[in-house]
């Protein structure tokens, strides 16, 4: 897959969601920074967003929700109504300076990558993967849902075969239940057990069009990749999809403050490069990642390897530096690896399968055989 294009727009290097909030780390300025310390971004494979206008994002989101979201953000909070109908101004999806616009251009992004991806690129938008928004609200951080307008226009461009593969640690309920019932779309999700929200349960399978995988607490590196290679790539290979659309969801990593698993970085990479390679055309979203170095190292290397640049043993000062001002409340100080300042790459951990893990690999190529 040739000619990779990285989608970006200035409102995601501002601060967002207010003060203590899980998405209010600088993750995704760190990754602009860390391309500028390497020389990885050139304008030459620099796209920029557009905002989705209203109508655009009516086509999937009710208009009284997209008309509340740009309410809420015009006066600076929810009523008691909005908060209760539309879970704006809550905890979980706050009211912020900008929001609608960052919300909708999420969307814009998300349809401008996959108008790049029919282009027969791979279009990297880590600021997309907002995969929990619902039509009717807000639900997990997400106010609209930018993977369901990826691959509307992937289906609007006449694919009958699109596949959507959602490696977050947390289960893409909102893009599932936007295609369950649409025969064009193949739909994966690999998911930590028992994690929010509670849905993509190992028989939920939309008649047969969607793979849902929930992982066992703790997932390692052999484990992951055993599973998506009995399972995933025979599922996906067996759907010949046209066009892909992933999330490639940093919060699967170890050290991530919101999820158990223990994922290298390189194993991500791996994964997700393995899907790609089935596809002519594709949109990479960033989904999840709270802890910022390990959300910032994942994007950064995977921009890295799709555009063709050696990865460095280490990590000139200037990214260094960028790494090092990056703070986050909910990583505690003694728990940050070095190897997060210094370098992007990790490698796998040499860690035996665990008997559950081979029992559910038993159970999913029976089911994808």
């Amino acid at each position: 897959m040739a000619d990779p294009v990285f989608v970006t727009h200035d409102l995601f290097r501002v601060s967002a969601f207010g003060a203590h909030h899980p998405l209010s780390t600088a993750r995704y300025p760190a990754v602009l920074d860390i391309f500028d310390a390497l020389g990885w971004l050139g304008p030459e494979r620099t796209a920029f967003a557009p905002m989705a206008e209203r109508e655009v994002l009516e086509r999937f989101h009710d208009a009284a929700y997209v008309a509340a979201v740009a309410d809420v953000t015009a006066q600076g909070i929810a009523s008691l109504e909005q908060r209760a109908r539309y879970h704006l101004g809550s905890m979980e999806c706050p009211v912020f300076p900008n929001l609608y616009d960052r919300a909708r251009t999420t969307v814009g992004g998300a349809m401008l990558a996959a108008e790049l991806a029919l282009q027969g690129r791979i279009a990297f938008f880590p600021a997309g993967g907002t995969h929990h928004g619902r039509s009717d609200r807000a639900s997990g951080f997400c106010y609209f849902n930018d993977p369901v307008f990826a691959i509307l226009r992937l289906l609007d461009a006449g694919l009958q075969r699109v596949a959507y593969v959602d490696l977050d640690a947390h289960h893409g309920d909102g893009v599932e239940a936007a295609f369950a019932f649409d025969s064009r779309v193949t739909l994966v999700s690999l998911h930590e057990e028992g994690r929010w929200p509670g849905t993509g349960a190992l028989d939920d399978t939309c008649e047969g069009r969607a793979l849902n995988i929930p992982l066992p607490r703790g997932i390692r590196d052999a484990e992951y990749g055993a599973i998506v290679d009995a399972a995933v790539l025979p599922f996906l290979k067996r759907a010949q999809p046209e066009a892909m659309v992933i999330v490639l969801g940093a919060d699967g990593l170890k050290g991530d403050p919101l999820s158990s698993m223990n994922l290298m970085n390189s194993t991500l990479w791996r994964v997700a490069q393995d899907c790609l390679a089935l596809v002519p055309r594709a949109v990479v979203l960033g989904g999840g990642g709270y802890n910022p170095w390990t959300t910032a190292r994942l994007w950064s290397g995977f921009w890295g390897l799709i555009s063709g640049f050696p990865m460095p043993d280490r990590l000139p000062m200037k990214a260094v530096e960028v790494l090092a001002a990056l703070t986050c409340d909910l990583v505690d100080d003694e728990d940050r690896d070095p190897n997060w300042i210094e370098r992007l790459f990790d490698p796998p951990l040499d860690v035996p399968i665990r008997p559950e893990v081979y029992a559910l690999i038993d159970v999913l190529r029976a089911r994808v055989t």
